[in-house]
């Protein structure tokens, strides 16, 4: 669920944004994350407000690599990305500082930055998954959008930050929003969003060589494509992880494929499941197969059936119950 820029994947001029959600939108960052309901506090002028520390426990992991979790179609479609000559050093060369400074202002400018004396039960939540995946919590900022969305911005020699809209915020509950932030932590845990800003760059400057720049740019994109894809798999996996319940990763896809607030209590995990077995099937035929490659070809992240029969698949390996066993109960202390 993301690492980049402002605008999402559409291979303007600018870079994209690393998301939960699995389309591409014009500027608006890709991937779509959950969100937590707050409650509001009524002030009472002779009330006497008394601190008390509530332990909560978490789940971190020893020595967790990011290869310890990444997709074999991650790693594959990785070294295909370092394969493309001078890709780093051209992507370094035109990504400067002013752009990076408009990055970071245009993100931050009109949000709520997240901290232990705001939106504190997101802050939690968000260090929680931190410590988790071994990985330093990124600030985290809460926008007004009515789009439900969320993202991470990584710049070069700053700290990186991420970005949840209001209206995911609405959309999830609490655990399905640390399944989001932890989405996120996984691009940055696997260093997603240096390759996603250099592949981008590399391309916009392709189309603009006149003759045959058409041409290696509309394969950098298929790749980069391909490799977004996997990114998002590995992301996945990062949010199984820490949330620890596959249905909770699955309920995020449901949910961001045709869930509303009004109806997030009619809708049924199980039945989201079966439907992605029956895709499954569905595209098992040639012709099937040849439907799906056509469906996802320009897609950013994989459709959200195949994401949740992954995550389904997932769970139920050797490698995942491995990773379970090397996981530490911790606690931490919060002040309410």
């Amino acid at each position: 669920m993301a690492i980049a820029s402002i605008p999402s994947f559409n291979l303007t001029a600018k870079s994209s944004p690393l998301c939960f959600n699995f389309h591409i939108a014009g500027i608006k960052p890709l991937f779509t994350s959950s969100y937590a309901k707050f409650g509001s506090l009524k002030k009472n002028p002779i009330q006497i407000s008394v601190c008390k520390a509530v332990v909560s426990s978490s789940l971190s992991f020893r020595d967790l690599d990011a290869d310890d979790f990444r997709h074999p179609l991650d790693k594959q479609n990785t070294l295909l990305l370092k394969a493309i000559p001078g890709l780093n050093e051209i992507g370094k060369a035109l990504l400067g500082s002013i752009t990076e400074q408009v990055m970071v202002l245009e993100n931050i400018g009109t949000s709520v930055l997240v901290s232990e004396n705001q939106l504190s039960e997101l802050h939690q939540l968000m260090i929680q998954s931190a410590e988790a995946l071994k990985i330093e919590a990124p600030d985290l900022y809460v926008r007004q959008s009515p789009v439900p969305n969320a993202y991470t911005l990584a710049i070069n020699g700053k700290k990186p930050f991420v970005v949840v809209h209001t209206s995911l915020i609405e959309l999830l509950t609490r655990k399905e929003l640390q399944a989001v932030l932890a989405h996120e932590l996984g691009h940055l845990k696997c260093d997603h969003g240096v390759w996603l800003t250099l592949a981008n760059i590399v391309t916009v400057g392709a189309y603009t060589i006149p003759g045959i720049g058409g041409m290696i740019a509309q394969n950098l994109e298929e790749q980069l494509f391909r490799w977004l894809r996997a990114a998002e798999l590995t992301c996945d996996r990062a949010a199984l992880l820490v949330v620890q319940d596959p249905k909770v990763v699955m309920s995020v896809l449901m949910k961001l494929a045709g869930g509303s607030p009004s109806l997030a209590d009619q809708l049924n995990v199980d039945a989201f499941l079966e439907q992605a077995r029956s895709y499954e099937k569905a595209a098992a035929s040639p012709v099937g197969w040849y439907i799906r490659n056509a469906q996802t070809r320009q897609l950013s992240h994989p459709l959200p059936v195949l994401r949740a029969r992954e995550i389904d698949e997932w769970s139920r390996s050797q490698e995942y119950k491995s990773l379970m066993k090397r996981a530490i109960s911790t606690n931490s202390v919060q002040k309410v």
